[in-house]
């Protein structure tokens, strides 16, 4: 049933499309794997998929059966499960689908030999812990891995690893030269690149890249903003204002009073809080939008609703367009502004939107950005 509230979030399959575009362009010799794990960051697993279909070189996700669902609706391209497999299941599901899978440890691949019936080629990716530290062979244990996987007898083998800092000042070098230390004379196919390499890192492009957060229209760089690299955004939260309030010097608003007005103010409410994925330590100036104009936001955010400044936009009443992030009719805020003033990343704001908020396609986009 339709939502008479007013919040809603609007995905624009073109602005994924135009992202995943302009990750080739920068790894033009690379295949690159569509990240659509997380339920496609917020974005939704079949939208970003739906869009992408005919051009992605594969898609890349967590869980077997999402990736099993694809599979039943006729994706054709590699599918690759990026945490690999759990349970002899996955593993019969991985041969019989034909997916190709990530192997961080000795028991996975343990796993894979006790329970695949190989008739058929199975596609590995074999992870090398180079400094993230999180999943990855060693070269303690790589020699072991090794030795395991003679034991396949079909068994088509891609390097990789995860940067911990390709965003940052220390950049890949370390982590490059590690993996080089490491995987020794190989000269099969790797995979190394994640949003922020493929823009920054040429060296680190290979084979095969890995655009995730680029794809959805956010930045991976605190020093570089989503519209400077060239990305559109691909989800837009708008709502609009339910109430109007005006207060004068001292007055406080929202729970707890952390904000107090200084001079005569005039806010609005708007119909979005905690409850539907905006961020509740959001602070005071957070930026938002409100018809055509950029302004912030005041108090604490509680769970349905937040307030903002309209002290500068006298024609605001109730009803008046809102944006919390995104290209909307009532302004443009990037994700990643917002994101910045609330202490935390576009990753988290999108992967947080709440099921109660409704998502439209917004299949004007293509047109609106030309």
């Amino acid at each position: 049933m339709k939502s008479s509230r007013p919040i809603r979030a609007r995905i624009a399959p073109a602005a994924i499309l135009h992202n995943y575009r302009l990750a080739k362009s920068h790894a033009p010799e690379a295949k690159a794997w569509a990240v659509v794990k997380a339920n496609a960051y917020g974005h939704g697993q079949w939208r970003a998929v739906e869009a992408l279909r005919s051009e992605a070189d594969g898609f890349a996700l967590l869980e077997c059966e999402n990736a099993v669902a694809l599979r039943e609706a006729g994706v054709t391209q590699p599918i690759l499960l990026l945490e690999g497999v759990f349970s002899a299941r996955d593993v019969r599901a991985v041969i019989e689908h034909r997916l190709t899978c990530v192997v961080h440890c000795l028991e996975q691949l343990k796993l894979l030999v006790r329970n695949g019936q190989f008739v058929t080629p199975v596609s590995l990716y074999l992870k090398l812990n180079t400094g993230m530290n999180r999943l990855g062979f060693t070269p303690e244990t790589l020699g072991k891995a090794w030795e395991i996987l003679q034991q396949l007898p079909q068994v088509d083998v891609t390097l990789m690893t995860h940067f911990a800092e390709a965003d940052g000042e220390r950049g890949v070098t370390g982590q490059l030269d590690r993996f080089r230390q490491i995987s020794g004379d190989w000269g099969g196919p790797v995979s190394l690149a994640n949003s922020a390499a493929i823009l920054r890192h040429p060296q680190t492009h290979a084979e095969w890249v890995r655009p995730g957060i680029m794809l959805y229209g956010a930045s991976p760089f605190a020093d570089q903003s989503a519209a400077e690299l060239g990305l559109q955004a691909a989800m837009t939260l708008e709502s609009a204002i339910i109430g109007v309030q005006s207060l004068q010097a001292g007055d406080r608003v929202g729970y707890g009073g952390t904000f107090t007005a200084d001079k005569p103010m005039r806010i609005g409410i708007v119909a979005c809080g905690y409850a539907d994925g905006y961020p509740r330590h959001a602070p005071s100036g957070t930026p938002i939008a409100v018809m055509g104009q950029r302004t912030k936001t005041v108090g604490r955010v509680s769970m349905d609703m937040l307030a903002c400044d309209l002290s500068d936009i006298p024609e605001a009443g109730i009803g008046a367009p809102v944006t919390l992030w995104g290209e909307g009719i009532a302004g443009h805020v990037p994700a990643d502004d917002v994101a910045t003033a609330a202490g935390t990343i576009a990753y988290e704001l999108f992967c947080a939107l709440a099921p109660r908020v409704p998502v439209i396609l917004d299949e004007t986009a293509a047109v609106n950005r030309k």
